[in-house]
């Protein structure tokens, strides 16, 4: 395993993370492809014998029980001052008015009931998982200053946004002297390259650490493209993301099957090894419903691309609008 900073901090954290939405009660939230407990367990001690340190996970995943999953085998299996847990608020914990969003109220409440669910007292990185239209951004902000100067968070972190919105809120943080955002969760593989653009170059001038979920497109770049998988089947949101350019997207497909074949690993190693070789990118979200997922995960890291495979790897992409938001 490698070992990168967490974005401007003297944090280390592996240069993986464990995302943990694939572990979870499927009776639970709106999930039901998850594993239970029982079955998600040996994934995130492999990841520990294997070198990682960063696990990433959300309230909302399985409606609580993810967090919950993570935090018993973590306790088990790992030890606390070396870890580095990442979970995230926004999604719909509960009904009525006040179930969701990035309000004072719901920032307080959610991450009390984080830190009992992980079974810890602190999360290192704590992060907005959607941007929240009906909330006053400062108010967000304020209240999320207050959870790191309460000692139950170390480090905040936002996901999937425009880039001038992310501008904003980091402007907004340093005005006011508030705990700024470190790191910046979003959409990037091969087949959905539009963080290039804007959102990459903000987060390398301001030194934001960059943790792509979905690095390998929901499994679309690791087999044959019309390959069916119970987690395809049932992903509905997974579904949403790729529906705008398939012919372009099936070629980019291809391409990492030719590359892989040429070099004889498997295509996980060379779409992950793709995202990794971006100078922006400090550690992908990868998740695992194998032991040999993980195994795939740390072996892309020794694989250096060439330029005649970067230009393969590449040369079929196409603009792709907005996803994932």
């Amino acid at each position: 395993m490698k070992y990168v900073k967490l974005g401007n901090t003297g944090t280390d954290v592996s240069a993986l993370a464990l995302g943990c939405m694939s572990y979870g009660d499927p009776q639970r939230g709106n999930h039901g492809w998850s594993l239970p407990e029982d079955q998600s367990r040996p994934f995130i001690r492999q990841a520990l014998e294997l070198g990682f340190n960063f696990f990433d996970t959300a309230n909302v995943y399985s409606n609580g029980s993810s967090e919950e999953i993570l935090g018993r085998a973590l306790t088990d299996y790992g030890r606390r001052e070396e870890l580095v847990i990442a979970t995230k608020v926004h999604g719909r914990m509960a009904p009525g008015a006040n179930g969701a969003g990035l309000s004072r109220k719901q920032i307080l409440w959610q991450i009390d009931e984080s830190l009992r669910r992980l079974g810890t007292d602190y999360v290192d990185l704590y992060q907005i998982h959607r941007w929240d239209p009906e909330t006053p951004l400062e108010e967000t902000l304020e209240a999320l200053n207050d959870v790191v100067r309460s000692g139950k968070v170390r480090y905040l972190g936002a996901s999937s946004m425009y880039a001038w919105q992310f501008a904003k809120a980091l402007h907004t943080q340093t005005a006011n002297g508030w705990a700024r955002f470190i790191t910046m969760q979003d959409h990037y593989n091969l087949i959905n390259r539009e963080e290039e653009r804007e959102m990459y170059p903000l987060c390398q001038d301001q030194k934001i650490g960059v943790l792509p979920w979905s690095p390998l497109a929901r499994g679309r770049l690791t087999r044959d493209w019309d390959a069916a998988t119970t987690r395809a089947g049932l992903d509905e949101f997974g579904k949403s993301l790729y529906r705008q350019a398939e012919d372009a997207d099936r070629k980019v497909s291809s391409a990492v099957a030719a590359v892989a074949g040429a070099r004889g690993v498997p295509r996980a190693q060379v779409a992950l090894a793709w995202v990794s070789s971006n100078p922006a990118v400090t550690a992908p979200i990868v998740g695992a419903t194998k032991l040999s997922h993980l195994d795939d995960a740390v072996a892309s890291l020794e694989i250096s691309l060439s330029a005649e495979e970067l230009s393969t790897l590449e040369e079929h992409y196409v603009p792709h609008g907005v996803a994932g938001f």
